[in-house]
């Protein structure tokens, strides 16, 4: 899988790019990430990527010259699946969403900035647009590193235990449960009897159980509908 991300701020996103999982997943080659960054399309001195809106207001406006020419150069280079841009007014980001994407060939995140994007880009370029929650961040460069944590994780080989990718909260409607490691007792708090039982049938029912009862409890609107 190859991801691409658009930015007038790539300090922002790379030094999550280089940690942890997302870094073991470039070095196996199970995901090429290139960050772009927007000030190198630009065409006068100051390098300028903003400007104010048309008809007043507040904020600054990412200008279309810049974008247009970042993404038509990607394009031209390849194909690509989906050109997402990150916005408050997307669709929501969900595990399915995630799952769905883990499966594209190539992509390219387009993060915005201070007000917004000039809506040419957004209705000429942009193929879908991803909100990760009902907020409004500084820029979409951290939603980016959201979505992509999200869908390389689930990318095969990458997590060294795929199988516990079956058992994510939300994979099946149901948050994940409680987990316990060594050791078995720990200032007077001690494992359930039923982990340390050796009884697969009977861990798989009581981790089952646990995940209905913390689904139920946390959130309501998944249980009805598991």
């Amino acid at each position: 899988m190859r991801i691409d991300v658009v930015t007038g701020f790539p300090a922002l996103v790379g030094g999550p790019l280089n940690e942890s999982i997302l870094k073991r997943a470039r070095e196996r080659n199970f995901v090429e990430i290139v960050v772009h960054d927007l000030r190198d399309h630009t065409t006068d001195r100051h390098r300028t990527i903003d400007d104010t809106p048309y008809g007043g207001g507040a904020g600054m406006i990412l200008k279309p010259e810049p974008v247009f020419a970042c993404i038509e150069t990607l394009r031209n280079e390849r194909r690509y699946d989906e050109v997402i841009y990150l916005s408050a007014d997307g669709e929501r980001l969900t595990q399915q969403s995630a799952n769905a994407l883990s499966l594209k060939e190539a992509v390219i995140l387009l993060c915005g900035h201070y007000k917004g994007i000039d809506e040419r880009i957004r209705s000429t370029l942009v193929t879908r647009e991803i909100s990760i929650g009902d907020y409004v961040l500084t820029g979409g460069e951290l939603p980016a590193l959201v979505l992509i944590d999200a869908v390389v994780r689930l990318i095969p080989g990458v997590l060294n235990d795929g199988e516990s990718l079956l058992t994510d909260s939300f994979q099946d409607g149901l948050l994940d449960g409680p987990s316990y490691t060594r050791p078995a007792e720990f200032r007077g708090m001690s494992v359930p009897d039923v982990l340390l039982s050796g009884d697969h049938q009977e861990i798989a029912a009581w981790r089952m159980a646990q995940r209905r009862r913390k689904t139920d409890e946390r959130r309501k609107d998944l249980s009805d509908h598991s």
